[in-house]
């Protein structure tokens, strides 16, 4: 298939006549699948086709099968299979591992990828060794004497869309390896098989400059810039580079052939106002971080919980920043929360991704590749990364760059040997204050003046607080809110008071430090309204939470709370880290937990059922402006004192779902620990559509997970097919086809026995989408027609609607363009009744993809009615694939110039969202 087609047994060539060909082409195109015979008839013959044309296709089939069975050897099982009887037949080819040149090509090429992912200079020559492999298979064009016919194009598209990428990676890797020669071979092909790949111009020109051809490679941008020109096109990104070799401007060494465009990201919490001392830490820690340019650097910052980690840290960070030109990054890691909901390296990486502006459409499935690519992008630049709250080495590691420029602040309460042993950390430890740094340290926030005369009171406090700078930093918050109070007072108080709740947990070995104290001394400054706040605070364990949150777990309005929480932000027992929303430290939560509700575990209960009740009511009037059209989940009315909010706009609900997402998650993981089942399972309902949304896959897995567990509690069969149903789907994304069957089958089973039609056409809708994922597409239509068969007998307009969509979807794939576009245009009057316009813009997509091989000015119209529908609903993504398909209609229909002007429309809002389909728009121009 990479080349004219050919059959071989042992190394010697079978010949085969040209209608032989023609029939192998069929059945490898869909190679596994079974072709029914009279769609090879069709294929083969045309329409109408000769009478004979069946009976001479048992022939041609009779033949190809004797031809493909090896002539020598033991008996072995048909390659070419035969399915179904008489009218019915079809036929199969099932060939064994390696049988065929191009999926060897493809295997190659994706092992070479997932090497080169990892950056490492061993791996690239691996890579480079499996892709000159790959491209060695290539004997030519691709089905050479039948790659004009219409049942190969799109696969000969797609064949030499992925060779020309196989050939770009195989430039790219070379010349990560300084073999600039071999390089400039391979780029000058491509430039020469497509003069307007400006892609592969821009690659050839930094070869050339890095093998000193400087003048050709000023020369190939000149004439670049000029073929463009000519096409009506810009080219800023080549002129700059023309621009930089002209002046000699560019780093000469090895990985300069791409330089991906990053965000500058600054994620560093505030410098902190009241730091004093550890001036002597401070010096060893920076002249560490100076070695960072000749090598990878690891700050460990440790020492005993409250002394000060989190702050010494970002002073450091905060006095080296600017050695750090290309950006600051900042995680908390969670390591030592008291619910055990540690941040994992996934979540970490996503966080940093998302800070270097890597759009969700790049960003790989698995936690392995997404580390990768962290640490891949850090390359070659200089990038501080501060990992806060670490408990574990294994869970740093994976964000820790290792690449020279680069330098991390580690911060954990543990020692952490493993990342001093493997990985070379160097330590710097925090002990307790000296007592001058205790006695500035009070002097900072409370001043000299209120210190001045009172030594004996002043070292009591600083030994009732064991120089722990956390406690130091409570004592003197009650002393700022109160003035009044002697120093002598404060220091009897903390003196007497050594009892109240446990919080030995959070010692960690710093005898002498008795937090309980301090805190509790605190609390009891606070009026009632604040205390029974704070005495709340303990239940939640999301990293943070709005006004409005609290308001609910209070049972008040939102305006009985303000000043309760301006009281706990003033006395430091929360923190408004952003406007209108509140944290508060891990040992404060875990004090105020030990605390309980002022009316114990009745009100812990319903103070927790009103939280739920806020994040469940918000989230599904959320849900329902992003997706309107979706079946409602049935849910009892919140319960008194609850506040929900309400959205202006589409816009708003998806702001507030991207605000709550770690809160919303952790509620209802800890919602199904405390057994609160039904909260926990429509929670997680509600939250099933946002996540895939913004390309949070595994949180979907995890929440999916999670109503799985619970709705198997509940016992109700209903909500186990439907959880199975949703779990199922977030299995499909992260391509775990295997479990998302699975799923999917114990869903159907659940429905069967239930006798609910709706929900087994729900499932096997989502069968058609895993098998269509999977390139199955014959079965993915049998799966669709099974849910329009289901959706019509039960009267379900809305999925009958959506499910004769999918089945247009499908017969268009399969190239029934008449019947597509039969079932497309009964799809758009029942939605057009309706007044979907999502579906609707689905449809007339669908309609178009119909039409484009049949009535291309036909096909123009349909993909500009779904366009307008998109850009109405603000869907630029979904406008930019189909203003990608409008072009080639436009093209298809003679109108060369308005397909050229809609590319470049698709290309800068693909671009704009660096999709990867921006490069193929790009080759189309």
């Amino acid at each position: 298939m990479l080349g004219p087609i050919r059959v071989e047994h042992d190394g010697r060539p079978v010949r085969l006549g040209p209608r032989l060909v023609e029939l192998l082409a069929v059945l490898l195109v869909e190679a596994g699948s079974a072709v029914p015979a009279d769609r090879i008839v069709e294929l083969l013959w045309g329409d109408p086709a000769p009478e004979a044309a069946r009976a001479t296709l048992r022939s041609h089939v009779s033949h190809l099968r004797r031809a493909l069975a090896p002539a020598t050897g033991p008996r072995q099982p048909p390659i070419l299979v035969t399915t179904g009887l008489g009218a019915g037949s079809a036929y199969r080819l099932d060939l064994p591992p390696d049988a065929v040149d191009a999926d060897r090509f493809q295997r190659r090429c994706a092992e070479a990828r997932r090497l080169l992912a990892a950056d490492e200079s061993d791996l690239i020559e691996r890579a480079v060794a499996l892709l000159t492999e790959a491209l060695a298979l290539w004997r030519g064009p691709a089905f050479a004497e039948v790659a004009d016919r219409p049942f190969t194009l799109a696969h000969v598209a797609r064949l030499d869309s992925a060779r020309r990428t196989a050939r770009r990676g195989h430039a790219e890797a070379l010349s990560a390896l300084g073999r600039w020669a071999e390089a400039i071979d391979g780029l000058t092909g491509l430039v020469v098989d497509d003069p307007y790949d400006e892609t592969a111009r821009r690659l050839l020109a930094r070869a050339l400059y890095a093998d000193s051809r400087v003048d050709e490679a000023a020369e190939v941008c000149r004439e670049g810039l000029r073929l463009l020109r000519e096409r009506g096109l810009a080219a800023p990104e080549l002129a700059e580079l023309q621009r930089e070799i002209l002046h000699r401007r560019l780093p000469v060494g090895p990985a300069v052939a791409h330089q991906p465009k990053l965000a500058r990201p600054s994620l560093l919490p505030p410098d902190p106002p009241h730091f004093v001392g550890r001036a002597d830490e401070l010096a060893t820690a920076r002249r560490l971080l100076d070695g960072s340019r000749r090598q990878p650097v690891t700050v460990l910052v440790s020492g005993p919980a409250g002394v000060g980690k989190t702050f010494f840290a970002l002073r450091l960070a905060h006095l080296v920043a600017a050695g750090f030109p290309d950006g600051q990054l900042y995680v908390d890691l969670r390591g030592f929360d008291p619910t055990g909901l540690a941040m994992e390296p996934g979540e970490a990486a996503r966080v940093f991704l998302d800070a270097l502006a890597v759009p969700p459409s790049r960003i790989p499935a698995t936690v392995e590749a997404q580390t990768a690519l962290y640490r891949s992008l850090l390359a070659d630049r200089r990038v501080l990364v501060v990992l806060d709250n670490i408990d574990d080495a294994g869970r740093a590691r994976p964000l820790v760059p290792g690449v020279p420029g680069c330098a991390v602040i580690a911060v954990s309460r543990s020692q952490l040997p493993g990342l001093v042993a493997v990985d070379g950390a160097r330590p710097v430890r925090l002990e307790l204050l000296d007592r001058g740094q205790a006695r500035r340290f009070l002097a900072r926030r409370l001043g000299a003046e209120r210190l001045a005369g009172q030594d004996a009171a002043v070292d009591e406090i600083i030994d009732s607080c064991a120089r722990l700078p956390l406690a130091l930093a409570v004592a003197a918050a009650r002393a700022a809110i109160h003035p009044e109070f002697p120093l002598g007072s404060l220091a009897a108080e903390l003196r007497a008071d050594r009892g109240g709740p446990d919080l030995d947990a959070f010692a960690h070995g710093d005898t002498g430090t008795d937090v309980r104290s301090v805190l509790s001394w605190s609390r009891r400054g606070l009026t009632e309204a604040a205390d029974r706040l704070f005495r709340l605070l303990g239940l939640p364990a999301g990293p943070d939470l709005r006004a409005e949150a609290l308001a609910s777990l209070a049972g008040r309005d939102v305006d009985e709370v303000r000043s309760p929480l301006r009281e706990l932000a003033t006395a430091h027992l929360v923190t408004e880290h952003l406007p209108g929303r509140y944290a508060r430290h891990d040992l404060l939560r875990a004090y105020a937990d030990e605390l309980g509700p002022p009316d114990g575990s009745a009100g812990r209960r319903a103070a927790w059922g009103r939280l739920l009740d806020h994040y469940l009511h918000t989230a599904l009037g959320a849900d329902r402006l992003l997706w309107p059209n979706r079946d409602p989940l049935p849910v009892p009315p919140p319960a008194p004192g609850v506040t929900v909010l309400g959205f202006a706009d589409r816009q708003a609900a998806l702001a507030w779902f991207t605000a709550e997402h770690a809160g919303l998650l952790a509620a209802i993981e800890q919602a199904v620990a405390d057994g609160l089942d039904r909260p926990a399972w429509r929670l997680s309902w509600a939250m099933a559509n946002f996540l895939p949304r913004r390309g949070h896959r595994h949180d979907w897995e995890r929440v999916g997970r999670a109503g799985v567990t619970v709705a198997r509690r509940l016992g109700d069969p209903a909500t186990v097919a439907e959880a199975h149903r949703l779990h199922g789907s977030s299995c499909v994304e992260l391509r775990r086809f295997d479990d998302a069957r699975a799923d999917y089958r114990q869903a159907l089973s659940l429905y069967h026995d239930l006798g609910d039609r709706v929900g087994q056409a729900f499932i096997y809708r989502c069968l058609g989408w895993l098998a269509e994922e999977q390139g199955e597409l014959a079965e993915a239509l049998r799966h669709d027609e099974q849910a329009l068969t289901l959706f019509r007998q039960a009267g379900h307009d809305r999925g009958e609607s959506y499910a004769l969509n999918s089945v247009a979807w499908c017969l268009a794939q399969l190239g029934d363009h008449e019947r597509a576009a039969a079932y497309g245009r009964r799809a758009l009057d029942r939605l057009q009744r309706a007044g979907d316009r999502m579906g609707e813009a689905s449809v007339w997509d669908t309609l178009g993809h119909a039409y484009r091989n049949v009535d291309a000015h036909r096909a123009v119209d349909c993909y500009r009615q779904a366009i307008a529908r998109y850009r109405d609903l603000g869907d630029r993504m979904n406008e930019g694939f189909t203003l990608r398909r409008l072009g080639a209609a436009l093209a298809a229909a003679g109108e060369a110039e308005a397909a050229r002007q809609t590319w470049r429309e698709a290309l800068n809002i693909l671009r704009a969202n660096d999709h990867p389909d921006a490069d193929r728009i790009a080759a189309l121009l």
